[in-house]
């Protein structure tokens, strides 16, 4: 059998983007080399876009979200407080606390209702392609196996074998001096959570739980459990003793304790999660911000980590690239795809990846120690005051400032912008949220003239595209044709113009 698309990695990038190939109406296979889903502790939350998409899918809910998604009305940047109810309407920081095992499971879960075959225990050894395929040698279970896909696509973390063996290369940086470490704690009466993000430590008084800056270091901790908040700390060493889980010496919680008292300058006694609960010590001595020269090689994509990592909010990013990848590769797969719209995934999404490891890297500089980063960082809030600037940097985390390119020029147009979270009055009667009309993954086509003309239009599309006539309040545009990613291909009433949006990305009829 030939997969449509042989995805290795089943973490939330491979999961994702299996699930939005099947939406899209293609076969894909998940190669997963581990036997039980990973139920460590990692990422914490997604933000911004990213947050609107998983509405688009129906998704937030199912994560312990809101029923609607509304912008957080504060955030963090390296420490500094963002007061993001100040900018209204304009607030495009979306949050949505979630641990990655919580992720992943619901993925999993999505997955299995649209029949996405996940393999798990097979590790991919060696990969080879044709001008038609992509072949895969993995070593299964029960011995070793050869497997074919007409693409193959790379969601297996940042030291990517699919990566390397495609000969795409994987340039950065790696800061050898920081160290970062984690541990889930038990219930602690020398610290007290406060609202609003505060808390209060013994011996110190109140300081931001989300991150607490001294001239020795970054503390923070999370209370997304209050029965097993998380503590962090960050330091700059000469000489880091190693990963744990690693190569390095074991993480204890005694080692915890010694660096929060080196970060804060007060010990504070720490005590393990209750017994049953899920428990954490790590220590990584190391910070990667790195990202693939390309995005494709051929049949084979990288995606997630296997594109970029760094220390940052790359889980928004790699779900973002599934969301543009699959339907693309599902077009290609039935045919239809227009000339180029597979290398539109690496011309949309390497910038935004570059983009991620720039304001990440600039997040760490503002963290670490020196009398010459607290003055850049006194400036830095001082900037911070004026609306447009905290505007910008809100948009900036959120990867609310990137237009994709289109045809249209005007810069006043949202065509190339993610949709914005639209209220509508249907035909019936019904009042409808953009977000509930993308839950099956497919183009969308809003037209809210009195007239029929855009219906004929898209009408020899109609097995493509789900066409919605409704009277909008206050809309953007009177038309708009919106990808299934979420992105505005087209805004308008010009039938020439929706015509070759339509072929544009759509395919011929």
């Amino acid at each position: 059998m030939t997969y449509d698309a042989i995805i290795v990695g089943g973490g939330p990038a491979g999961l994702f983007l299996a699930c939005e190939m099947r939406l899209a109406g293609a076969t894909p296979l998940v190669l997963e080399q581990r036997t039980e889903p990973d139920t460590s502790d990692k990422a914490h939350g997604l933000a911004g876009q990213t947050v609107r998409l998983l509405d688009h899918r129906g998704l937030v809910q199912h994560l312990g979200g809101p029923d609607v998604p509304r912008p957080a009305p504060g955030f963090f940047y390296a420490g500094i407080p963002l007061a993001l109810s100040t900018l209204g309407g304009e607030n495009p920081l979306y949050l949505l606390p979630v641990n990655q095992r919580d992720l992943e499971r619901v993925l999993t879960e999505r997955a299995a209702e649209l029949n996405v075959e996940i393999r798990r225990g097979w590790k991919v050894t060696s990969l080879s392609q044709t001008t038609d395929h992509v072949q895969v040698q993995a070593l299964a279970p029960d011995g070793e196996t050869t497997l074919c896909g007409q693409y193959l696509v790379a969601c297996d973390g940042g030291s990517s074998l699919i990566r390397r063996q495609a000969g795409i290369g994987f340039p950065g940086t790696t800061d050898e001096h920081t160290v970062d470490r984690s541990a889930l704690i038990g219930p602690s009466d020398h610290i007290a959570f406060l609202p609003g993000g505060r808390v209060v430590v013994e011996g110190l008084g109140e300081i931001s739980a989300a991150f607490h800056r001294t001239e020795h270091g970054v503390f923070s901790i999370l209370p997304h459990d209050p029965q097993r908040p998380l503590v962090n700390t960050a330091e700059w060493e000469d000489e880091p003793g190693g990963n744990f889980p690693g190569h390095g010496d074991p993480m204890t919680l005694n080692e915890m304790e010694d660096s929060v008292e080196r970060v804060l300058g007060v010990r504070v006694p720490l005590t393990p999660p209750p017994v049953g609960a899920p428990t954490l010590l790590r220590r990584l001595t190391h910070r990667n911000s790195r990202q693939a020269d390309r995005y494709r090689a051929g049949r084979v994509f990288v995606a997630g980590d296997a594109a970029h990592v760094s220390h940052g909010p790359t889980l928004n990013a790699a779900l973002g690239d599934a969301a543009n990848l699959g339907w693309k590769l599902a077009a290609s797969v039935h045919g239809w795809a227009p000339e180029g719209l597979l290398d539109t995934y690496e011309s949309e999404r390497h910038s935004v990846g570059a983009r991620v490891l720039m304001h990440t890297r600039a997040e760490s500089a503002l963290l670490a120690p020196g009398d010459d980063v607290t003055a850049l960082r006194k400036m830095a809030t001082e900037f911070l005051q004026d609306p447009d600037n905290l505007q910008a940097l809100a948009a900036l985390i959120a990867g609310a400032d990137v237009r994709y390119h289109v045809d249209d020029e005007d810069p006043e147009s949202p065509a190339g912008w993610f949709a914005p979270p639209l209220e509508m009055t249907t035909g019936d009667g019904m009042l409808v949220r953009l977000a509930e009309l993308q839950r099956d993954g497919r183009p969308l086509l809003i037209d809210g003239t009195d007239t029929a003309a855009m219906s004929t239009i898209v009408e020899p599309w109609s097995s493509r595209i789900h066409y919605v006539a409704a009277k909008l309040s206050d809309p953007p545009a009177m038309g708009l044709l919106v990808r299934p990613d979420g992105y505005i291909a087209w805004t308008g009433t010009d039938p020439a113009g929706l015509t070759a949006a339509l072929e544009n990305w759509f395919g011929a009829a």
